[in-house]
């Protein structure tokens, strides 16, 4: 007799194929759920930051290009606009792609997390609430670093990639302190 609730085969700490109910609720559709809001949150989040590097990088969306967010980021003190326009464009553009189709995600996210720590710094004293204060970029910063600790899910190339099949806690947790790190050196650049 099938019954609807989850069993275990006693030689397996993970339910068995008879576990599933009729309907396909059970660990398996619980996984592909799982897995499909990794991806949702990965594409959104990755295509987003790709889009703003982007914009630093070559003017695209409307942006400033390398030469307006050059003056920008001179103009909040950080030392060499240009070079430091340079690698935020990148970091955000390469850290945003490498997020949305899942490629060294704990490296992916960490890069995203450390540009968004250094864009609270400079809307800080404009206050929590969009459009000037902190409060998009840190909904990107905390999807960021929620990725980088639960990593890709299935959907991603990682899982192609022998030696990042398997998501551990351990790196998302040193990319995360990668982030805060080189994060907080590039600010002690800043004037």
């Amino acid at each position: 007799m099938h019954t609807p609730h989850l069993t275990l085969d006693s030689s397996s700490p993970v339910p068995t194929a008879s576990s599933l109910s009729p309907d396909g609720s059970g660990p398996r559709a619980s996984q592909r759920g799982h897995d499909a809001g990794l991806l949702t949150l990965r594409l959104v989040l990755g295509l987003a930051m790709a889009a703003h590097g982007s914009q630093k990088l070559f003017g695209w969306f409307g942006g400033n290009g390398l030469d307006g967010t050059a003056r920008f980021f001179t103009s909040v003190g950080y030392p060499s606009g240009r070079t430091m326009a340079l690698v935020a464009g990148l970091t955000e553009t390469l850290g945003g792609l490498g997020l949305a189709i899942g490629l060294l995600t704990p490296l992916s996210g960490a890069a995203v997390l450390g540009t968004m720590i250094n864009a609270f710094a400079v809307t800080w004293d404009d206050g929590f609430f969009a459009p000037e204060g902190i409060e998009y970029s840190v909904v990107l910063a905390a999807g960021a670093a929620c990725l980088t600790l639960t990593g890709p899910g299935r959907y991603a190339v990682d899982r192609l990639l022998p030696g990042l099949r398997t998501h551990r806690f351990a790196h998302g947790a040193a990319a995360l302190l990668l982030a805060c790190v080189t994060a907080a050196a590039v600010l002690l650049m800043r004037d």
